[in-house]
């Protein structure tokens, strides 16, 4: 069977599983969460004119001219807090006492920060030191939110900043995208459940701990982690008990065509339909995307390397489109370290850093394998060495596809271009 391009292979992942419906969740329930719809201010921030500093409220005409050696005086007639209001309109040659936050009299245009004047020992009276013009150290209604601006829009991801946002907007709820629910499940005859003693030919299981870790990093709820033996029965049992009870079910392991690749060939006989099977990418090649029921099934590698490169390719972005997003990463173009060969048809994506000198940015590679596991602990991106050509030389211009700093942006929206 011919490996699917990788382009294709997203575009059909991306179909296994439509977006989830929306729900109000309360704030704090919603970090990490994405959007199901624009957030536009109800209220102006700040919702009225108030003190940038602890001070006094003053009109600034009445402060020309004033320094130390000539101080201008004016008579307090008010003292303002935060979360107060005024008693009084200010008249000529009066000021306020505020503090920060305060709203600002009426009459008043100016703030004297309190190390810019001195009260007299009676406190009737204040001897302002500096000349000020108008607005200065107020903070202006709508300065920094107008209402009715908008927001935040759909597919945004909720960080701790926007949902302390969102809560000085009064709001307790905002309607959010429900979080895919998966399971992981491990196979393989050679793996160790780790906290137990291992022999040198036997393999700590780490791959349920890394992907359950990188499907919540794409906001997913992981229920279930589990394992089996590379046995038919075994597997089959597994997949029939974990399947009905999640909506993506993540497998790692006897994905490829050996005598016990069973992953597959179980799926194909509980009734799945492959979308996907088998992708012309380097590492993670045997990948595979399927539909059992109402289930989405994605098929990773062993080799934790291949399975984080398929995963991130695959499994990601099927897991953000279920919770209403696309997601959109930055590429820069930079030189290779190195020289590499590499089959023509596929798409290598090696994991890289970047350095940057005068001559620009240079993607230095890690080593790389499929079954290596350090190699992308503070790793910038990936090298993507496209497919149609062999041999890159170094100092060869490539794309680099970075991690950090992506932008969602919701699955109806226009994004100028599928992320690619």
């Amino acid at each position: 069977m011919p490996l699917t391009s990788l382009h294709t292979a997203r575009q059909a992942a991306l179909e296994a599983l439509s977006p989830t419906a929306p729900e109000s969740v309360l704030l704090l329930d919603a970090h990490g969460r994405f959007l199901a719809e624009d957030v536009r201010a109800v209220r102006s921030l700040p919702g009225c004119d108030n003190s940038a500093m602890d001070g006094w409220a003053v009109r600034a005409e009445e402060t020309r001219g004033a320094n130390r050696d000539r101080p201008a005086r004016l008579r307090v007639v008010d003292t303002v807090y935060a979360g107060a209001l005024p008693s009084r309109a200010l008249q000529p040659g009066e000021a306020a006492r505020v503090f920060t936050g305060a709203p600002i009299p009426s009459g008043a245009d100016a703030v004297i920060r309190q190390e810019a004047a001195r009260a007299t020992e009676d406190g009737r009276h204040v001897d302002l030191f500096i000349t000020v013009p108008p607005g200065h150290d107020i903070r202006r209604t709508g300065e920094e939110v107008l209402a009715g601006t908008l927001l935040f829009s759909a597919g945004q991801r909720l960080s701790a900043s926007a949902l302390g946002v969102l809560a000085s907007q009064g709001e307790t709820h905002v309607r959010v995208r429900s979080a895919p629910r998966v399971a992981v499940l491990a196979t393989g005859d050679e793996l160790i459940r780790p906290g137990q003693p291992a022999l040198s030919h036997q393999v700590y299981e780490s791959n349920l701990i890394l992907i359950a870790a990188l499907a919540r990093e794409a906001g997913a709820d992981v229920r279930h982690l589990s394992r089996a033996r590379d046995d038919e029965q075994a597997l089959r049992e597994s997949i029939e008990h974990l399947a009905p009870q999640v909506d993506v079910l993540i497998t790692t392991g006897g994905a490829s065509v050996g005598d016990k690749d069973h992953v597959k060939r179980v799926l194909t006989r509980l009734g799945a339909r492959f979308l996907v099977d088998g992708v012309a990418l380097k590492p993670g090649k045997p990948v595979a995307v399927a539909r059992l029921g109402t289930t989405a099934v994605v098929v990773l590698p062993g080799n934790p390397g291949a399975a984080s490169v398929a995963f991130d390719q695959l499994a990601r972005p099927l897991l953000l489109r279920h919770q209403g997003v696309l997601e959109l990463r930055r590429r820069v173009r930079a030189r290779l370290s190195e020289p590499r060969h590499k089959q023509a048809g596929l798409t290598y994506l090696i994991t890289a850093l970047l350095e940057h000198d005068d001559t620009g940015a240079r993607a230095v590679l890690r080593p790389q394998g499929a079954g290596q596991i350090l190699q992308n602990v503070q790793a910038d991106g990936w090298a993507v060495l496209p497919p149609g050509q062999a041999d890159f030389a170094e100092g060869d211009v490539v794309e680099v596809e970075l991690f950090d700093r992506p932008t969602h942006v919701a699955v109806d929206a226009p994004t100028g271009g599928q992320p690619t």
